[in-house]
């Protein structure tokens, strides 16, 4: 099979075509995000969100509205209720957030086991990016196109927010509303992710393209950059894996992604791992040579000090011509 025809194939299938667009869109949207959560310690606010969101899908499925609508506003109320558990406690951030998402979990994962429905609800949990329909594509590309563009309007002052939380306060920007916007854009972001990976593995989209970034670059605009490349290429990998190896798209997509991670992590920057074993061996190699040397200069020190010296041969004093001309008398 030629390259042209191996690219091609699986275009063929209007379901893989609908769930490139789809994963493509989610996958842009959760790498710009990304980058923001992981400078702002946000990674396991983007878990607790991604988690939260079952019991609003299993009851808009009931209700009859779409799923997006019910992930959104549960998405919503699980931030909301995280900041007044941690603002009327003295439990910490993490606490918190184990807590509450993992009771919603556990409250939608009843809900959707007590629902009797002609539709595999389990889908919300790991995807079902390969069966969603036309509507659905073009409601996950406007509500990407939004997030994404209100991410870069906002780009600044997130920015700002993420790196220096006091100075932005001082020059007259509302914290609490960036903080409420982007976690906001988060909930979006998760229910745009859903339909490709679904709610277990959207988090995988939300940490670890930025993670990746974070590690081959130090300038946050080239962060930004890196991470949509990196996980555009990683979601089409996955996507043709899927195909070509008969697996979960969503797991392919995922698994990808944390392949370029590692590869990253191990050759891909100047402090990488395999980078400093090889600079390591050198310096280890002339540390080695330089302890030889100075155990060959104290052996040979040791011998000089152990040979015996010989004697010292004091000079006989000559006779004068008086003294051989009295010890003659």
């Amino acid at each position: 099979m030629d390259v042209l025809a191996f690219l091609l194939e699986p275009l063929q299938y209007g379901f893989l075509t609908r769930a490139l667009a789809v994963t493509l869109a989610a996958a842009v949207v959760a790498a710009v995000l990304s980058c923001w959560l992981i400078l702002m310690g946000w990674s396991l606010m983007g878990d607790a969100v991604s988690h939260a969101v079952l019991p609003g899908v299993a009851l808009a499925y009931i209700i009859g509205i779409p799923f997006s609508i019910g992930a959104f506003v549960f998405g919503v109320g699980a931030v909301a209720l995280i900041g007044i558990v941690r603002s009327t406690t003295k439990l910490k951030a993490d606490t918190v957030i184990g807590v509450v998402f993992t009771a919603l979990f556990a409250s939608g994962l009843a809900i959707v086991s007590a629902t009797p429905s002609q539709i595999d609800l389990m889908h919300i949990l790991f995807g079902n990016v390969l069966g969603v329909s036309a509507g659905e594509v073009w409601q996950v590309l406007i509500l990407g196109a939004l997030t994404l563009a209100i991410l870069l309007f906002k780009r600044r002052d997130l920015t700002l927010l993420a790196f220096d939380r006091t100075h932005a306060h001082v020059i007259g920007l509302s914290t609490r509303f960036l903080s409420a916007l982007l976690l906001g854009l988060l909930a979006l972001t998760v229910v745009v992710g859903l339909q490709a990976v679904g709610i277990i593995l959207v988090v995988a989209m939300l940490i670890t393209p930025g993670a990746t970034a974070f590690l081959l670059t130090r300038s946050f605009d080239r962060m930004l950059v890196i991470a949509v490349v990196l996980t555009v290429a990683a979601s089409v990998a996955g996507i043709y894996a899927s195909y070509y190896l008969d697996i979960s798209t969503g797991a392919a997509v995922v698994l990808c992604q944390a392949l370029v991670f590692a590869v990253v992590y191990l050759v891909g920057r100047p402090d990488g791992v395999l980078w400093r074993l090889r600079r390591r061996r050198p310096a280890t190699r002339s540390v080695a040579t330089r302890s030889g040397a100075t155990r060959a200069v104290a052996r040979s020190a040791t011998a000089t000090t152990a040979t015996p010296s010989a004697p010292a041969v004091s000079p006989r004093t000559p006779r004068t011509p008086d003294a051989a001309v009295s010890g003659d008398v």
